[in-house]
């Protein structure tokens, strides 16, 4: 944060101690915000100089992720000028405060009550800057200032991240309150909600991943129903744990909830919401819960228990081991620990598979072990696509790796196979009728129900086709929303999530995530709705793989800037410590959604991965089209 005085700067807030920038003084300086952590208590904010115009609130420096700094809010002084108060109160919007009861200190009574911080997070590219020249008097005496910025993102009040790119332009109107001869500025018109600068945003908050369970019209009425990903962010110094279960219980964030289910009934929430949950010294969790859960059968029970144990499994250091439900009277309903986790609920994106797959320099379809050093051999897999009598392109393995799926050398056609028999080539599951190769079909992708996805290129007939179970006649699939030609696809281990490499009439790429909605049948109807784009701060993306339940590394740049891997989540935010080692010319990039398989690349060098706290290694120099199952 920023004020000016005459020619005099002086850093407030976090920014002084965080950005270690000189500071140049001129009259004493009233703290404002206090920073705490790493054993040390550091005076942090200065007060607003007595005239002088207010100038641009600028957000702090991106923190380091693991920073133990808290931030603290102080009241406004006696007497303070109405630039004081507002940035004071903006200032108080970046503290760790758990119910903002500082940040009320400078409302008025009325506005106190109306308003709402927890309704909206308005996330802004440099922090809200506040126009000097739109401040002035009114009629009546009070004081308004406008706030501008550029807006990147909102969190609205299911949590859900999303990204809005627009300009941002709110007023914040002071009037004086209290008694003759002790009148005090107020503001009695804040914005909406919280409104700050986008690294104190991520300083502030963290993601973390609910879970439900697939839906009947995410999987189809017949199909598996595992557990989906739903991200959300919260505040991660303020009850993490307790405001997760709270969010997990309250439902699905709108965007998925049409094709997922919780195993909560509607309505269940804590029997005490204001109480604290925390794990006991044996990471064990028990949770009470209100009426609406009281009969519910064991089985349902030990469902909500899973959507619990895999929601909660990265919120604390050593997780939560197990987990109780209690009815309202205290009574036990059931008890699941996180190694029975897995038999109640499918976590596919928990999987380790045995193998990495590629192209070889042969056009054959080949496979490494997935943990294997990089001094393995890879050997052509089992079946007709690991012969060469087809040469191929690309291809795709399914989840159980027991099947195959390629595209032909020339891209014209999609075959299939097996991994575990020996056959012959069949029939093309799919063909391509464009002119050139480019514009043919896509590399294919299998979804966690087994079925088989492929987009055709073809500028005549643009389409994304699906195959049940890897056979039959192609359905086409429905994509309203997408304006561009469908490049890249890849489903999620859930099956309800489908990422999408779509090039626009600028003839740029950027990625989509989509909601896969099916109908009953053995030729469904099926659409992908709702896209929404992912790496919205890249201009253009030329490759990406599933990461995680909801986390996608991708490979593109930003404007102006050179080739750059990094990780992004599915809703559009960019998680902390997102860059990845650099590598030269990557075309294609895979990735396991078991977060602890290393990555592989096809790069200038070759085939190379990258394993956990290392750097690339070269596995061959010649192939191309690298992927995992999935």
């Amino acid at each position: 944060m920023r004020v000016r005085r005459g020619k005099g700067r002086v850093l407030v807030g976090a920014d002084r101690e965080r950005r270690g920038r000189r500071v140049r003084r001129g009259r004493p300086l009233r703290k404002g915000l206090l920073l705490g952590g790493c054993g040390a208590l550091l005076a942090g904010c200065a007060s607003m100089p007595d005239s002088g115009n207010l100038e641009s609130v600028d957000a702090s420096q991106r923190p380091d992720s693991q920073s133990q700094v808290r931030v603290y809010a102080m009241p406004p002084r006696e007497g303070a000028l109405p630039v004081e108060i507002v940035q004071g109160f903006l200032e108080a919007l970046t503290s760790d405060d758990p119910k903002f009861a500082m940040a009320r200190k400078y409302l008025t009574k009325e506005a106190s009550k109306d308003w709402d911080p927890e309704g909206s997070t308005t996330v802004l590219a440099d922090g809200p800057n506040t126009d000097a020249g739109n401040a002035g008097n009114d009629a009546d005496g009070s004081r308004r200032f406008s706030l501008t910025g550029q807006q990147v993102a909102t969190v609205d009040k299911q949590h859900a991240y999303r990204p809005a790119a627009a300009s941002y332009s709110q007023f914040v109107h002071l009037s004086q309150v209290g008694g003759p001869g002790r009148k005090e500025w107020r503001i009695d018109k804040p914005p909406p909600g919280v409104v700050l600068g986008q690294s104190d945003f991520q300083r502030i908050y963290r993601s973390v991943n609910k879970y439900y369970f697939a839906g009947p019209s995410g999987t189809g009425a017949n199909g598996p129903r595992g557990l989906v990903a739903d991200p959300i962010y919260i505040r991660q110094r303020i009850e993490p744990l307790t405001e997760t279960v709270k969010a997990l219980l309250e439902g699905p964030t709108n965007w998925l909830d049409q094709v997922v289910d919780s195993r909560f009934r509607s309505g269940t929430r804590l029997k005490d919401p204001g109480k604290s949950l925390a794990p006991d010294d044996q990471n064990r969790l028990t949770v009470q819960l209100n009426s609406q859960a009281d009969d519910a059968s064991q089985t349902r029970c030990r469902e909500m228990a899973a959507q619990l144990l895999f929601t909660l499994q990265d919120l604390t250091p050593s997780g939560v081991e197990q987990v109780t439900l209690q009815r309202s009277n205290g009574s036990m309903l059931c008890v699941l620990s996180q190694s029975h986790a897995e038999s109640v609920a499918a976590h596919r994106s928990a999987d380790r598979p045995d193998y990495q797959y590629f192209i070889d320099e042969k056009h054959r379809l080949v496979r490494m072990p997935a943990n294997a050093g990089s001094a393995a051999d890879p050997a052509p897999v089992n079946g007709i696509l690991g012969t060469g009598d087809q040469p191929l392109r690309s291809a795709a393995v399914s989840r159980d790796e027991k099947r195959a799926a390629g595209v032909s050398r020339d891209g014209k056609a999609l075959y299939t196979g097996s991994l575990v028999l020996e056959d012959t080539l069949g029939k093309a599951q799919v063909r391509s009728r464009a002119t050139a190769e480019e514009d043919r079909l896509s590399t294919p992708s299998w979804d966690g129900r087994g079925d088989l996805w492929v987009a055709d290129r073809d500028p005549k007939r643009p389409r994304l086709l699906w195959l049940g179970k890897g056979e039959g006649e192609p359905v086409q699939v429905e994509v309203p929303g997408l304006d561009g030609r469908i490049e890249a696809v890849r489903v999620s281990a859930d099956g309800v999530r489908i990422a999408l490499l779509v090039e626009g009439k600028d003839g740029k790429t950027s990625l989509w995530i989509g909601r896969v909605e099916r109908g009953e049948g053995e030729r469904p109807a099926i659409s992908v709705l709702d896209p929404t784009q992912a790496a919205p701060r890249m201009e253009e993306v030329t490759a990406m793989s599933w990461a995680g339940g909801s986390r996608l590394v991708v490979v593109g740049r930003e404007s102006g800037g050179v080739q750059q891997m990094r990780y992004v989540q599915c809703d559009g935010s960019v998680l902390s410590r997102a860059a990845l080692p650099g590598l030269t010319g990557v075309k294609e990039i895979a990735a396991s959604e078991s977060e602890q398989q290393p990555l592989v690349a096809h790069s200038d060098d070759g085939i190379v991965r990258l394993p956990a706290g290392s750097q690339w290694q070269t596995v061959v120099k010649e192939g191309s089209a690298p992927v995992y199952p999935g």
